[in-house]
């Protein structure tokens, strides 16, 4: 069976704790549970339904080996999407000809069902087609895809769709797409474009396999501006570099890493043109603030983590050279189990700045942890007192601040803490 996350305690803090999602309009969602988790009883497949269709847009995963719901969502999804489905325990990685097979079918089910769905509910009823749809799937690689199960469920799942949702119904959605998560990931804001009031909601999962090669885990971003989906692309494309692709958990990057963002268009705001629009700047600053806030939240919860550890590298020739470094110092194990000891050996953070490789300026060279000055052009701080650091390093939250002294670009990036817990859930996983 497979690894139960809930067999230990984790501690809190304040990064993850969801806001109150509400209603958006154009869009149904339904979770039930098609048995994939066989002996545990909980939902496992979610369908996101936009009545009218969607623009779209999507970042996968930059993995030599792609999940096959991810091959077929790029040889065949459309700007305009009706739905998404989504499953968890079985990722359909490493299937082959099976697993798209497969996906194919559960299409042509789906398809139809919708179509159906259309002619009840619609005035001006739509013929879905395959290529209208999106699939998302997350589990274990490798293990023959349950086509049969959730083909089984999908009337059912069709059925539940609900066409106003409440924070209930958005946490059900959540939780229908976890694995070894501990905790639904969910993210809101609210901003004008031209006048017109719009929402942009956005939901996702990750707790190990957590590695920037495009967007390191699942998120979903919904919103009821009319943008088109090329201008969605650029978006996307844009605000996913400091928020998705600034997390790690473990320095592995999945293949199924997918996500993706869909306009109903129900707001009714004026035509954008261009990304570049000056009407877009503050849904620009809201979509990045809600994909930040999922991107802190896989980090915080990432598997065993007992803190959620924030890295800001300043100062630098280029962002590259900063996101170099900040990555090795995320990706430490040295760094990371001390942080977990509670240990304020910054000896390991030093060593993780030199083994970047980037070039630095040893005299310019600053490190604090938290508020606290332990490196000061390039020696150790007159002031450090190492039970100070000791103290805060009881902290749930960590904060590391290194200054290269080479120029004026900065990388901030979101990671945790590795524990024994993190060994009990990866050696378990599949046992």
């Amino acid at each position: 069976m497979l690894f139960k996350r809930e067999n230990y305690q984790i501690k809190p803090n304040s990064i993850g704790f969801y806001q109150d999602l509400e209603h958006l309009d154009g869009l149904g969602i339904s979770a039930i549970s098609a048995n994939l988790y066989e002996n545990k009883k909980r939902d496992d497949l979610v369908i996101f339904y936009f009545r009218k269709g969607a623009s779209c847009a999507s970042v996968y995963t930059q993995s030599n080996i792609k999940s096959e719901n991810i091959k077929w969502n790029l040889n065949n999804s459309r700007d305009k999407i009706y739905a998404l489905l989504v499953n968890t325990r079985n990722a359909n990685a490493f299937t082959g000809k099976d697993g798209y097979k497969s996906i194919n079918n559960l299409a042509s089910i789906l398809s139809e069902l919708l179509s159906k769905k259309q002619i009840n509910d619609e005035e001006d009823p739509k013929k879905i087609k395959n290529s209208n749809l999106l699939f998302a799937s997350t589990g274990t690689i490798g293990e023959i895809f349950p086509e049969k199960k959730i083909s089984s469920s999908l009337q059912a799942l069709v059925d539940s769709i609900r066409y106003v949702q409440n924070k209930y119904i958005w946490i059900k959605a959540g939780m229908g797409i976890l694995t070894t998560d501990t905790r639904p990931k969910l993210s809101m804001e609210e901003c004008k474009i031209a006048g017109t009031t719009v929402k942009i909601y956005g939901l996702a999962k990750g707790s190990g396999m957590i590695h920037p090669d495009m967007a390191t885990t699942l998120g979903f971003i919904f919103t009821d501006a009319k943008i088109n989906s090329n201008i969605l692309k650029q978006l996307l494309k844009k605000n996913i570099q400091n928020t998705f692709n600034a997390i790690s958990c473990d320095g592995d990057t999945s293949t199924n890493d997918m996500v993706s963002i869909f306009a109903t268009g129900y707001a009714n705001n004026k035509k954008i043109k261009s990304y570049k629009d000056n009407a877009l700047i503050n849904f620009d600053k809201s979509l990045n603030t809600v994909l930040k806030n999922l991107a802190k939240s896989v980090a915080a919860d990432g598997e065993g983590a007992s803190k959620f550890i924030n890295i800001k590298v300043e100062k630098c020739k280029n962002e590259k050279d900063a996101k170099s470094i900040a990555f090795s110092i995320a990706n430490s194990p040295l760094v990371k189990t001390a942080i977990a000891g509670e240990d304020p050996n910054w000896g390991r953070i030093i060593m993780a700045v030199g083994k970047s490789k980037v070039k630095i300026n040893l005299n310019r060279l600053n490190l604090n942890i938290g508020s606290f000055k332990i490196i000061e052009n390039g020696k150790l701080a007159q002031n450090y007192i190492e039970n100070d650091i000791a103290e805060y390093m009881k902290s749930l939250e960590i904060q590391i601040t290194v200054q290269v002294g080479t120029g004026s670009k900065d990388f901030e990036v979101f990671t945790m803490d590795l524990t024994k817990k993190y060994i009990e859930i990866n050696s378990d996983y599949r046992s």
